[in-house]
């Protein structure tokens, strides 16, 4: 169920078909090793801007900063220092390190932590599954494509419509499977499932995805009543 056919090896490193000669842009390396080979042919997914959390992040520590530089500008010149940071700074001195404010801000400020950590090691944009870059042709390496995974889910669904034999259908889409369920009312099931399998198959074979997802196909007749 899990498993799913890996992307062709390497979007600029093919072998030429037979009779053709090898463009030089596009010439495998020789000298790789079989190791390099097989990291080239890896589908890489989008990353996103993080544009919202970046900003966030910015603005508050912004605001920080500012007010502490103010405040300590103000104490060198003559000012007494704000009560929030002389409060803050005595309760900091003064509460042991088991102290159940303590223990919370710390967890607290740790899962806050995590939560930027995720967002900057992972790729985000689920929803987008990437294309196979086209080959043969020069400057395509900064090109990239990606399907919608909802209009990745419509296709299929029209698709499946087309079988003889459903009355409706619900494709689901994930970034590894392909989970597809019809309603049949009329036709033996197995004939309808295989359809199904060999029209859905063709259908994410000629959407032209990098990691092409594990399809499975359900039928079942609709409830009596």
């Amino acid at each position: 169920m899990s498993a799913h056919t890996r992307r062709q090896p390497g979007d600029s490193a093919l072998p030429p078909e037979p009779g053709r000669p090898a463009s030089s842009a596009r010439a495998p390396d020789t000298d790789a090793t079989p190791a390099e080979r097989e990291t080239v042919g890896s589908p890489r997914r989008f990353w996103s801007a993080r544009r919202v959390p970046a900003g966030v992040v910015a603005l508050l520590s912004l605001a920080a900063v500012g007010l502490l530089l103010y405040d300590v500008v103000s104490v060198r010149a003559g000012q007494p220092g704000m009560g929030w940071r002389r409060r803050l700074a005595d309760e900091l001195a003064t509460r042991p390190l088991d102290d159940v404010w303590m223990i919370v801000g710390a967890a607290v400020a740790m899962a806050l932590g995590l939560c930027l950590v995720l967002l900057a090691v992972t790729p985000g944009l689920r929803r987008l599954l990437p294309m196979r870059q086209p080959t043969g042709t020069g400057g395509t390496g900064e090109v990239r494509a990606g399907l919608d995974r909802r209009a990745v889910a419509l296709i299929l669904r029209d698709r499946a419509m087309r079988v003889s034999g459903v009355e409706s259908a619900r494709v689901d889409v994930g970034r590894r499977k392909i989970k597809a369920r019809a309603q049949v009312h009329f036709r033996d099931l197995d004939e309808v499932r295989a359809d199904l399998d060999a029209a859905l198959g063709e259908a994410v074979a000629s959407l032209g995805l990098a990691r092409r997802p594990t399809l499975t196909v359900h039928v079942r007749r609709p409830k009596k009543g």
